[in-house]
């Protein structure tokens, strides 16, 4: 993963009897068994009554899944933690809402929009902070992101894909490095390369952002016309000083960088 996860179940308590089961049945380390005697004796009816709904029936031609198998499989294959496991939980949520026959085949057209709202609207229900609410339905509506990345990304979709997961960001690639629950081992092992390479995209281009940020906000050739000077020890002296003034008092206007190694050339001097 891009970063840890922290195995810490939340900092805020839980206001509701509800949501103080769910989470107990979430954080058990093997937490197959609890979700499935959940849902078989009824309780999960009254915790998360949608959540029972992704057992959909097998249909011949389109032979969809049973999205409720695969949802409790990601959420085992997550890191006992709560937001990422309610994420996993609520992450298919909306299939049963968005499922058509219109498009060729059985599509789910914008379930993590729409899976995002719901996960919202049930979690808020149970009592839970919303801190914790607000980090669980942006991972579900994130969820579904990185599904274009095998088509090709640019560097700007990516560092936009960074920007919008925001401090979620290594637990949005762990959530999706679960969201693979394939027995195909080529195509299981392929998804897990996509985010090798998706992760190192964005380590590098986050480390070429910090290398231009520590940059002088003028060049040699800038400082050298300025000044009137050529090539030698004294640029690289000046590119020093505009360096600490930089990391002084960020960036300057061209003007007060100018009036600053002015001072400095004559000081010098």
């Amino acid at each position: 993963m891009g970063e840890t996860v922290e195995r810490v179940a939340t900092s805020d308590s839980v206001e509701s009897s509800d949501g103080e089961r769910l989470s107990t049945i979430l954080l058990e380390t093997d937490c197959v068994p609890g979700l499935w005697a959940s849902v078989d004796s009824g309780e999960m009816d009254r915790l998360v009554p949608e959540l029972p709904a992704l057992r959909m029936e097998q249909d011949p031609i389109h032979r969809h899944k049973d999205v409720l198998s695969h949802t409790i499989a990601v959420v085992a294959k997550t890191e006992p933690e709560l937001t990422v496991r309610l994420a996993a939980l609520f992450h298919d949520i909306a299939k049963p809402r968005t499922r058509s026959f219109e498009h060729g085949g059985v599509t789910f057209r914008h379930h993590e929009v729409v899976g995002a709202r719901m996960a919202r609207k049930r979690l808020a229900a149970m009592g839970y902070p919303d801190r914790l609410i607000e980090e669980v339905s942006e991972l579900v509506r994130l969820s579904g992101r990185f599904k274009g990345y095998a088509d090709g990304w640019s560097d700007a979709a990516v560092r936009r894909y960074a920007r919008d997961a925001g401090p979620l960001l290594g637990r949005l690639n762990h959530l999706i490095r679960c969201d693979c629950t394939t027995r195909n081992q080529e195509k299981a092992a392929g998804i897990q390369a996509l985010m090798d390479d998706l992760e190192r995209r964005i380590s590098e281009l986050a480390e070429e952002a910090r290398q231009a940020s520590e940059r002088p906000g003028m060049d040699g050739a800038a400082v050298m016309n300025h000044l009137g000077i050529g090539p030698g020890r004294e640029v690289g002296e000046a590119l020093a000083f505009l360096m600490e003034l930089k990391r002084a008092e960020g960036d300057l206007d061209q003007p007060e960088l100018e009036t600053r190694l002015d001072a400095w050339w004559t000081k010098r001097s």
